[in-house]
């Protein structure tokens, strides 16, 4: 005879529980949204209309990265009170993402800004002397992220500005030069930021922070010194700060940098912003580095399609990535 089972038997083990497990995860549609000014130790600053909001990233985003310039969703506690705390359940659609790798040979990437339209390159005249070939890597960078790139001169007083900007012509980047001892370039310096949200990369050294305090008084950034024997500017800025202009716009300031790695940007995504000469590249051998002696670049310049100065330009950019 079958034995019959109940529950006070020993070898009956209880279920688990009826409910479903489900991989459905709230759509949180009461959830506001900030804008992520500063990151640090796992917790990011936002601001919500007028008000500081602190969040902590919620479980289900995992390992998603989140940076300065992101638009975030968060919910919970969004009052901005001192000691309460959000959660971030959802990172907004971006706009623009800047990227950068530690060399040229590094396949992993880090994202460095989000949802900023405008990047601005601060060198320095003299004390530290420029970089070019950074320069160069910073503008690859700025065509690859779709963002329009700005080239700020700084210390104009110790060095003058017109040399170096001959180098830059072909170029057709816009330029301001500022000086430490007035007001030269600030206006229009401020009249290319109103409005715009904009990222400040530089080496140390550059006075990119004095800039920063000066645009936007309340962000007080310290400054540092070059260092007299290595002519380095020392790391002042430790992590990235977006701050909100009085004219209007954002300003994103970045720590001071040594290099920008571009293992990340493929070369067609360079020539995609020189359209004159895009289509001559269609006759290009496969695998065209497009500075060898088969590249179809120099017959379609010699045919007129565009001009000598802007293929220079854009193997001058092609030879920064590598």
């Amino acid at each position: 005879m079958a034995r019959r089972w109940d529950e006070s038997d020993v070898r009956v083990r209880p279920g688990r529980g009826s409910r479903p497990r489900t991989k459905e995860r709230p759509k949180h549609e009461d959830a506001v949204i900030g804008r992520v000014t500063a990151v640090d130790r796992g917790r990011w600053t936002t601001l919500v209309d007028e008000r500081v909001v602190v969040a902590m990233r919620a479980r289900e985003l995992g390992r998603t990265p989140i940076v300065v310039g992101d638009r975030v969703a968060m919910v919970g506690d969004t009052s901005g009170r001192r000691d309460t705390l959000a959660r971030i359940v959802r990172v907004e659609e971006r706009t623009t993402v800047l990227r950068r790798t530690a060399d040229d040979t590094d396949p992993v990437e880090r994202v460095v800004v989000a949802n900023a339209d405008q990047l601005v390159v601060v060198a320095a005249l003299a004390d530290p002397e420029p970089r070019p070939r950074l320069i160069d890597r910073c503008l690859v960078a700025a065509y690859d992220a779709g963002m329009d790139p700005l080239i700020v001169l700084t210390k104009s007083d110790l060095a003058p500005a017109e040399d170096f900007l001959a180098r830059y012509a072909p170029l057709d980047v816009p330029y301001v030069v500022t000086s430490a001892l007035g007001l030269e370039g600030l206006a229009e310096l401020r009249e290319r930021l109103t409005g715009r949200a904009s990222v400040l990369v530089g080496h140390s050294g550059v006075g990119k922070s004095t800039l920063v305090n000066t645009l936007a008084p309340d962000a007080d950034r310290a400054t540092g010194h070059v260092n007299d024997v290595t002519g380095r500017g020392r790391h002042i800025s430790t992590s990235a700060l977006g701050l909100r202009l009085p004219e209007g716009g954002w300003i994103i300031d970045t720590p001071g940098i040594r290099s920008f790695g571009l293992a990340h940007v493929e070369p067609d995504a360079i020539i995609g912003h020189f359209p004159e000469l895009a289509g001559g590249a269609e006759d290009c051998p496969r695998g065209c580095s497009h500075d060898e002696p088969d590249c179809a670049l120099d017959a379609w310049v010699a045919a007129g399609h565009a001009g000598a100065q802007r293929l220079d330009s854009l193997r001058r950019l092609l030879r920064a990535r590598n």
